[in-house]
């Protein structure tokens, strides 16, 4: 049986440089109250023995933790990576690291996630919300933890929030479609709990009446998740419809690329057969079979924009903070999975 190799402490090193452990503290916090000669025979000390400080030990000290969390619905969709890394940049420049959680569009996994939070008392939060109540953001906002909503605007001045403009998203596709002489129309649609799957309905349907057409001209598609399976499954479900629409508005990409995938290996000629128009503009729109024509959420930007109000929200001058609703607006893309009918 292998032994684990003994953990190298404070202690160690003081005894071995033969100084007291207040100096070891000083060389690794504080250098310049010590003497170079000192501080290079400290460091050389530490070096040798191999000895790593306790960040959670100093954390807890300073009662300031270096981790900011990001807890987000899909780590598999391309969108919130995009999201993560504008964070990550924000972050790492105000020497904070972020620790990447993904609720899966649990709400029992989103309070688990937010009460682990408070036990490792982190920096703050950025969350893109799984739970529709509300509830378990209510409980941890008693931590006194700051969070920030992000790609949901935020329904009280308890917290800050940036998003996108869902609502003139989910009309700007299908003002394109009708503009292009569809008046037959499907939304395949995520959760119906999700803030977003009910923003981009609602623009779509604002558009459909604006195009002069009833509500019915816009069937929906529900799905109970926001990925490729799913996509292809409402490919299914839409090719074996009596009367089927000449044009889909997706609730996000993965949606869009699964009925673009389930269309191909059918026959179905997009955009000849039936047009596509997905939400996000991931990487793999562009590079699709048929180039996906997409409304283009930029992600970076509001990750990083997210990561600095709660920077601003924990920072030293936290009592001077005024939380913020940082709204931003979507632009439509287009390529080939749209083609206009005229």
């Amino acid at each position: 049986m292998t032994r684990s190799t003994p953990v190298v402490g404070i202690k160690d090193v003081a005894r071995e440089a033969g100084v007291s452990v207040g100096t070891v503290s000083n060389v690794l916090n504080q250098p310049g109250r010590v003497s170079q000669r000192t501080r290079h025979h400290v460091e050389q000390v530490i070096a040798r023995l191999g000895y790593v400080r306790s960040e959670s030990a100093r954390q807890l000290r300073a009662g300031r933790s270096r981790v900011m969390a990001l807890l987000v619905l899909d780590m598999g969709n391309p969108f919130f990576v995009d999201l993560a890394q504008g964070a990550e940049r924000t972050a790492r420049d105000a020497g904070l690291a972020v620790t990447l959680c993904n609720s899966a569009q649990s709400a029992r996994k989103e309070a688990e996630y937010l009460e682990l939070f408070a036990e490792q008392r982190v920096r703050g939060v950025l969350v893109t919300p799984a739970d529709p109540s509300g509830r378990s953001l209510g409980e941890f906002r008693r931590h006194g933890i700051p969070y920030v909503l992000v790609d949901r605007v935020a329904d009280d001045t308890e917290g800050c929030s940036v998003s996108v403009d869902d609502v003139t998203g989910g009309a700007l596709a299908i003002r394109h479609l009708t503009g292009a002489g569809h008046s037959s129309l499907a939304y395949v649609s995520g959760p119906s709990h999700l803030r977003q799957v009910q923003d981009r309905r609602t623009g779509a349907l604002a558009a459909v009446a604006q195009a002069g057409l009833p509500p019915a001209a816009l069937r929906e598609i529900p799905t109970d998740r926001l990925d490729v399976s799913a996509g292809r499954d409402a490919g299914a479900r839409l090719l074996g419809l009596a009367e089927r629409p000449t044009a889909v508005f997706c609730a996000n990409d993965l949606l869009a690329l699964g009925i673009l995938q389930f269309m191909y290996t059918a026959g179905v000629k997009v955009p000849d057969d039936l047009a596509i128009v997905g939400y996000d503009d991931i990487e793999f729109a562009a590079a699709a079979t048929v180039p996906l024509t997409s409304v283009r959420q930029p992600a970076r930007t509001m990750g990083a924009m997210a990561a600095d109000l709660l920077l601003q929200e924990a920072g030293d001058r936290a009592d001077e903070h005024r939380h913020e609703h940082v709204v931003l607006q979507p632009e439509l893309v287009v390529r080939g999975s749209s083609l206009s009918r005229r």
